[in-house]
């Protein structure tokens, strides 16, 4: 079916747009109140980062079987459900925290199976693309996803400290759950008309993954393409995150300093969204690895600079890095990869993006403890990403051309 109306236009991009943006705007208000309440209510500092293990770990290894689900049955009826079990959860957290009966082990099983279910919806929404937008508005679209994406991670930090500031734990809970709730009423199969999934050859789950890999690995774009992103997210992105806090300490900063850096970062991806957006890319390849030299020499000034103003102004630009990376790489993936395949494909791109992160952010303390600062860890990062995308600017003739 084409579809030949501005996106905004279109009802079904419209609703997953929205959809998504809840959806994420929930996960991050959970993740910030769930750190707030383990510390001060339940006095388990040490073990906040077993909650943070068990609400990312498995969302990000699930994305991989996600896409395998997204290639069986029907992507709103997956997105559907997964939502439902969401709100049950989170209603679940939010009466137990109002009784004041939550236990650390109750809430760590609630968590994992929540961080676990929030995997399936980020990969079947980007695989629904290419079906519900036409091949020229697929830039657009990823760019307008990616950028709403971005809008609700830190719209949800802020609404939490909002309703924990002027209610309580349990209300920041509650507000997350209506947030799932409306988002599980905008992709209710019967308002999305969505064609059934692609005939296929059935075979076990464990086969279906493989035949993923299999075809990601025969096209040397998209393993070019995924080697970008993990270097972008694993020596930038992922770098930066770990170091923000660090630096603020470490040159004297309060906690609205630290604030300002993530605003900072966050608003530089909406903007990157909003441009990649409204411009159109003939060297998507090309633009990506281009992004990624980019981000890696801010990075090298970022380390250098001392001034919390100056280090305020020069995230953003590795913030707006982000989207010039991802997107172009994403839209040229949806337009090219088998209909058949697009859910497995687009699950391990997503793994690639999301999934090294926090590799970085356990392997950056370490070093610190090993005694290096992070000022040389943020260089050696930088100038590692630097020289694996001068390598791909070179080697990658099959990338650039995408």
């Amino acid at each position: 079916m084409e579809y030949t109306n501005p996106l905004l236009r279109n009802r079904t991009f419209v609703l997953l747009l929205f959809a998504g943006f809840l959806t994420i705007a929930s996960y991050s208000m959970f993740i910030t109140t769930t750190t707030w309440y383990v510390v001060t209510d339940l006095g388990a500092v040490s073990q906040l980062g077993i909650i943070l293990i068990a609400a990312t770990v498995p969302r990000l290894i699930m994305m991989v079987f996600g896409g395998v689900l997204a290639d069986t049955f029907k992507k709103t009826t997956i997105m559907f459900s997964a939502n439902v079990a969401q709100v049950i959860i989170l209603a679940v957290v939010s009466y137990v925290v109002a009784l004041d009966d939550m236990t650390f082990l109750l809430l760590l099983v609630l968590t994992l199976f929540f961080g676990t279910i929030d995997a399936f919806f980020g990969p079947v929404k980007t695989s629904m693309i290419p079906k519900i937008v036409t091949k020229e508005q697929t830039q657009r679209a990823n760019a307008l996803f990616q950028g709403t994406d971005q809008v609700a991670f830190i719209l949800g930090p802020l609404l939490a400290g909002v309703f924990m500031e002027f209610g309580n734990v349990s209300t920041s809970y509650s507000v997350a759950t209506g947030l799932v709730l409306l988002s599980t009423v905008l992709v209710f199969p019967p308002f999305i008309k969505e064609a059934p999934a692609e005939k296929r050859v059935q075979q076990t789950p464990l086969r279906d993954l493989k035949e993923g890999f299999h075809y990601v690995v025969r096209l040397n774009f998209l393993m070019v393409g995924i080697g970008v992103l993990i270097s972008y997210n694993f020596f930038v992105m992922g770098a930066i995150i770990v170091a923000m806090p660090l630096v603020v300490d470490l040159y004297g900063g309060t906690p609205i300093n630290l604030s300002y850096l993530e605003v900072s970062l966050g608003i530089g991806m909406v903007i990157g969204s909003a441009i990649v957006g409204f411009v159109k890319i003939k060297n998507r390849g090309k633009l990506s690895i281009y992004g990624l030299l980019g981000a890696a020499l801010v990075l090298i000034f970022f380390s250098q600079f001392t001034d919390l103003f100056w280090l305020t102004m020069i995230v953003f630009f590795i913030g707006l890095a982000m989207p010039i990376v991802t997107i172009p790489f994403f839209t040229s993936v949806q337009e090219s990869t088998d209909p058949r395949l697009i859910g497995r494909v687009m699950s391990l791109v997503y793994l690639a993006m999301n999934g090294f992160d926090p590799i970085a952010y356990g392997i950056i303390p370490w070093l610190i403890e090993g005694g290096l600062s992070i000022q040389h860890v943020l260089l050696v990062f930088a100038l590692i990403a630097m020289l694996i995308g001068v390598v791909v600017l070179f080697k990658g003739k099959s990338y650039q051309r995408v």
